[in-house]
């Protein structure tokens, strides 16, 4: 069996995660506070051919405004030249639900359609914290 360069560096480079994460005592839910829970999203969205830089300045555009988003990022891939990934982090669900009725993010959207081919993978996620988050 023959192991990529790629995925041995990758390998390679999890490794000490790995360990320091098996030497630390496990982490309760007594010792954590409970705190209310943000929403994340991570996507990717698949412009039509040469479109994506017209489709990140809609989105960019219609996407200033949203009560609850702690971060809404677009970010280029590097592997396909009319994909795009957007990261999103919310105070809760229900804001980022409410979101998808703003006048903005409706006209993004409807400005969008025609230039999108398509979406890629989608993960929610529950953001703990981080640079640029509230500390929890």
């Amino acid at each position: 069996m023959t192991v990529s360069r790629r995925k041995l560096l990758g390998a390679l480079a999890a490794l000490p995660l790995t360990q320091a994460r098996a030497a630390a005592p496990p982490v309760t839910t007594t010792t954590m506070k409970e705190t209310p829970r943000m929403y994340g999203l991570i996507g990717k969205m698949r412009s039509t051919p040469g479109q994506r830089d017209a489709l990140i300045a809609i989105l960019l555009e219609g996407t200033t405004a949203m009560p609850g988003c702690l971060a809404y990022i677009i970010a280029k891939d590097k592997q396909d030249a009319d994909a795009i990934w957007i990261t999103e982090t919310w105070d809760s669900q229900d804001n980022h639900k409410a979101s998808l009725t703003l006048p903005s993010v409706q006209a993004a959207i409807k400005q969008a359609r025609p230039i999108i081919a398509g979406f890629g993978e989608r993960f929610e996620t529950e953001p703990i914290g981080g640079q640029g988050l509230p500390n929890n």
